[in-house]
């Protein structure tokens, strides 16, 4: 039996396969838009014809039923939101409060952006329906359901033929009765239509976000139930028993039933892997809890921080132009990716991204049809990367059709010659990811210079150096499974599922029987997920954390107040001390400063956790002494542009099959992987680790 994980990217569709024996592979295929099972399925044959199998024997192995497991993330619903083509979705609302889709939470939250157009609203105004009724801040009737509106509204709805109803009522977090009464009215006039409502699919005081959310929820729920059923279809065509593992965007799995319960969870859940993987390989070979996690695929570059063990989660990403305001892990993206198309501004400057070549037609140098010069092409006309050796050698790569492009679309333009303009594409989007990742950790009071940097992605080894370099980072960790570092992540990830709610509660004046009820009907739904989902009581974890503020401030911070809790998970008298104390040294760790102040506690979450053990398979190397000198396991050489001679430099090539535990690589250096490459610069080191990865080091001060 083996353990699947299916990743699909803008580029590249990866299969991360964990065997018997412990080791990880990762296998690439290119993604087909037209039909992303294709990709999928042409990633698995790759996978099976590498532990020689045919596919029918690969997918009986990796089958839940008969012992194995798959589980598969992608960013097909992000994409549907960002593009637009999410399902239509007509909303009911409160009367008077018809433009909170328009006008959001306020002004731009960048005034300096003067690219940026005030964005369309997510539901059309024409959908979006106002009915009579009115609650307050305690859950009060001020004015009473109005039904005919709501029979009106929901007949007019069908009329525009809409594919989901969302049900929007203010104040429904604190009493959502005339809300459930709207779904029922709505479910008498149209049996058939699918219903959200706000109170349930994201709790939040903060009507834009909640009723974002649920819009978004129930914009996805069409697309995410069938894309998931055809997927589960195909898959038992070909021979799989049970159904596929959905990963999520809370860095965890769920079955495909709950997923498309739930399918707002779905968005980002293969970026939301980075981090799990990057988290378990720097604690392996480093036994560091801190690292900051680059994930440089074909289409983007994502960011994203593991502290203290704990990988960051935010509230406050936006997908496409929206906040929807749920808690998920903390990824910063960027369009970066090898596949991002590099061109010259009517300013004369060098820009690269965000529009991405994607897998079709690609970058020049595939051969298939693509003409603009893409950071793929400038790794290839500077030599780092082998033409005969891309994705395990199953695609070959023009050097010719690079050069040509960035020859007539940047070299001509700025009247330097092609490998200045190659060097020049290379840097800039260097730079634009030093910024990401600045953005990510600075800017949110994480010194990276303290962190392990785990760099990941298809392309990411041919940035990583620079990379760490800008930011002061002395340890970088590129794994051999660095191709499909989500991917691996869904293989390591536990099952996973979240549930929050708002309840206002002051650390000065506390309402602990409140505070309390709510944490038990969180709790009750975390342990029903638990039983549901049939894990075992040794593997089962309930994680409960805070997200607060102090008086006056607008943003929360999230803090982890598991062990504050008393029997039961409850809060205790002595738990709010703890608790207030936690968020003064979380508050000064993001911001520096503390304030001698109460703290305002306003979001309550829940995490409910089935562990996995499949990490503890992985196996340490043995250390051999004699591997120490490698030069006579080169496999070659190539002539590699680096800035620093200003020249075309002869440099090593390994391959790193040949490589083992101990060796130490001297840069210039290249070393490749079947799913990625390695550049070693000049005045830096690589040492294959015990779990079968590269550290690299500056030795230049050394």
């Amino acid at each position: 039996m083996k353990y699947a994980c299916i990743d699909v990217g803008g580029t590249f569709t990866d299969a991360a396969i964990l065997g018997e024996d412990g080791a990880v592979s990762v296998f690439k295929s290119p993604t087909t838009p037209h039909d992303y099972t294709e990709g999928i399925i042409g990633a698995l044959e790759v996978a099976a014809s590498h532990y020689g199998q045919g596919l029918d024997a690969f997918m009986k192995d990796i089958s839940v039923k008969l012992g194995g497991q798959t589980t598969h993330g992608s960013t097909i619903a992000t994409n549907a939101i960002v593009e637009k083509k999410a399902g239509k979705v007509g909303v009911i609302c409160t009367r008077g409060f018809r433009d909170v889709f328009l006008f959001r939470e306020g002004p731009n939250k960048n005034p300096f952006d003067m690219d940026v157009d005030f964005p369309e609203p997510y539901v059309p105004r024409y959908l979006t329906l106002p009915v009579t009724e009115r609650l307050d801040s305690e859950g009060g009737v001020q004015k009473p359901l109005d039904e005919g509106e709501v029979r009106q509204a929901a007949r007019q709805l069908k009329a525009y033929h809409v594919e989901a109803v969302c049900v929007c009522f203010l104040w429904s977090t604190v009493n959502g009765a005339h809300e459930r009464r709207a779904a029922e009215i709505v479910k008498e006039e149209w049996p058939e239509a699918v219903v959200v409502l706000s109170c349930e699919t994201n709790p939040s005081t903060r009507e834009y976000r909640r009723w974002v959310s649920a819009a978004m929820d129930a914009s996805l729920r069409k697309l995410v139930s069938t894309y998931t059923r055809e997927l589960n279809k195909r898959f038992a065509e070909k021979g799989y028993e049970g159904e596929i593992g959905m990963l999520n965007s809370s860095g965890g799995v769920m079955s495909t039933a709950e997923i498309e319960r739930m399918p707002l969870f779905s968005i980002d859940s293969g970026p939301a892997m980075a981090p799990v993987a990057g988290k378990a390989y720097a604690a392996l070979d480093l036994q560091d809890r801190n690292a900051v996690v680059l994930d440089m695929g074909g289409t983007t570059f994502d960011v994203s921080c593991v502290i203290k063990g704990g990988i960051s989660v935010s509230r406050e990403a936006l997908v496409g132009d929206e906040t929807p305001g749920i808690s998920r892990v903390s990824i910063h993206s960027i369009g970066a990716g090898g596949g991002s198309i590099a061109w010259v501004d009517s300013g004369g400057m060098i820009r690269v991204g965000p529009t991405s070549a994607g897998s079709a037609p690609g970058p020049a140098c595939y051969n298939r049809g693509g003409v603009l010069p893409t950071v793929t092409d400038a790794n290839l006309a500077l030599g780092y990367l082998n033409p005969k050796f891309f994705n395990n050698g199953r695609m070959e790569l023009y050097p010719e059709l690079a050069r040509k492009a960035i020859k007539e679309h940047v070299a001509d333009k700025l009247d330097i010659d092609v490998t200045e303009a190659a060097f020049a594409i290379w840097a800039t989007v260097n730079v634009n990811m030093i910024a990401a990742i600045k953005d990510i950790t600075i800017w949110q009071g994480v010194d990276p210079r303290n962190y392990t940097m785990v760099a990941g992605g298809g392309a990411c080894g041919l940035h990583a150096i620079p990379l760490a370099e800008g930011l002061e980072m002395n340890r970088l960790l590129i794994p051999r499974t660095a191709g499909g570092l989500s991917a691996v992540g869904g293989i390591f990830s536990d099952i996973v599922a979240e549930y929050n709610a708002s309840f206002l509660a002051t650390t000065n004046r506390f309402d602990l029987a409140g505070a309390n009820d709510v944490l038990r009907g969180l709790l009750a739904k975390a342990r029903a997920f638990l039983e549901r989902n049939h894990i075992a009581e040794d593997k089962r974890r309930i994680e409960v954390f805070m997200e607060g503020h102090y008086p006056f401030q607008v943003w929360e911070l999230s803090v982890d107040i598991t062990d504050f809790l008393g029997d039961g998970l409850l809060l205790e008298e002595a738990s709010v001390k703890k608790l207030e104390q936690a968020f003064h040294d979380e508050h000064e760790r993001t911001f520096t400063i503390k304030e001698d102040s109460f703290v305002e506690c306003v979001y309550w979450r829940v995490k409910a956790i089935g562990r996995n053990d499949y990490l503890g398979m992985m196996p340490e190397q043995e250390f051999q002494r004699e591997n120490i000198v490698v030069d006579a396991r080169r496999t070659g050489s190539r002539k590699v542009f680096f800035k620093e001679q200003n020249e075309t430099y002869v440099t090593p090539v390994y391959s790193g099959a040949n490589l083992f535990y101990g060796d130490v690589i001297q840069g210039p250096a290249i070393i490749e992987e079947p799913t990625t490459t390695i550049v070693a610069l000049p005045g830096y080191t690589v040492q294959v680790t015990k779990y079968d990865n590269y550290l690299i080091e500056n030795i230049r001060g050394k």
